[in-house]
């Protein structure tokens, strides 16, 4: 499902550069443009768009004093500004305010492209979670989970290793021993602490030895692998074909976009791999999220 945008600036070039960029690029579809930030207003109330690309400055209402009517009336999507000013003050009103990106002027295509792929990756993971949220209320007053359950853990995991590339990797096992320790142990609905979650899976392991520490860290860099792992698969599915379902849903949902690229320019250019970084607390919190929805369903 693409984004759905609105475009206010009085600059009927700069509106018309921007559509054929959206157009173009395939990442959302534009609903309507607006030439002031009264008629925007109007405009983005009545059709409640994904996403608002509005300029900082115009003549009848800037952009910062539309999105805070915007804001006040009830609309929660997204803001991107559009600017030529470089003011320090303005420019920091403008983040609090609640945008997400600037653009600048001159319209750089590139620029653009980059910009949308950042908040439609966001919009998607936002989203993911919302529906997370909804089946976690479910869950709330579900059985307890029984022995049967935690099987059934067991094989939710799996499913998304395999979908994933790395089943087969060593730090899997460590992936479903740790995601059966939190969904048992669940306190409503927080992902427990990474280093505890460590611990409590080494515990198990080791039986009561003594070098659980040691054991914690060893658990963190078989998980760190398996996760770039995933990371250069999700890549090289991407440079294959990038409308691939299992890319277009995993790569943004458990990387950051500027990694996933990173890691395919690499590969794409035949460059020297350096060591990489995975946010590994992103990952598992997607993992443990997903693995509860596909319980509940």
């Amino acid at each position: 499902m693409a984004l759905s945008i609105m475009i206010v600036d009085d600059d009927v070039v700069c509106r018309s550069m921007l559509q054929d960029i959206i157009d173009e690029c395939g990442i959302g579809e534009v609903m309507g443009t607006a030439e002031g930030g009264v008629e925007g207003a109007r405009m983005i109330l009545k059709s409640k768009p994904d996403v608002v690309l509005i300029d900082l400055l115009m003549p009848d209402q800037d952009g910062i004093e539309t999105i805070t009517q915007l804001k006040n009336s009830g609309y929660d999507g997204k803001f991107i500004m559009i600017s030529q000013i470089e003011n320090k003050d303005m420019v920091g009103e403008a983040y609090q305010k609640g945008i997400e990106f600037f653009i600048h002027k001159p319209i750089n295509r590139v620029e653009v492209e980059h910009v949308l792929s950042k908040v439609n990756e966001q919009w998607k993971y936002e989203r993911y979670v919302s529906e997370i949220k909804q089946s976690l209320a479910k869950l709330d007053i579900a059985e307890p989970t029984s022995p049967r359950k935690e099987r059934k853990v067991r094989d939710v995991v799996k499913t998304i290793l395999m979908d994933l590339g790395i089943i087969g990797e060593i730090g899997s096992k460590d992936i479903i021993a740790l995601m059966e320790n939190a969904i048992e142990h669940r306190e409503a609905t927080s992902f427990p602490p990474l280093k505890e979650l460590y611990e409590s899976v080494a515990h198990t392991y080791k039986q009561g030895q003594k070098d659980i520490e040691k054991e914690s860290k060893a658990i963190e860099q078989r998980i760190r692998r398996t996760i770039m792992a995933a990371l250069n698969n999700m890549a090289s599915i991407g440079l294959t074909d990038y409308s691939n379902p299992k890319f277009e849903y995993y790569a943004p949902l458990y990387f950051d976009f500027q990694d996933i690229r990173m890691r395919m320019k690499v590969m794409d250019e035949d460059l020297q791999p350096d060591k990489g970084k995975v946010n590994i607390k992103k990952f598992l919190q997607v993992f443990y999220m997903e693995t509860l929805e596909k319980l509940n369903n």
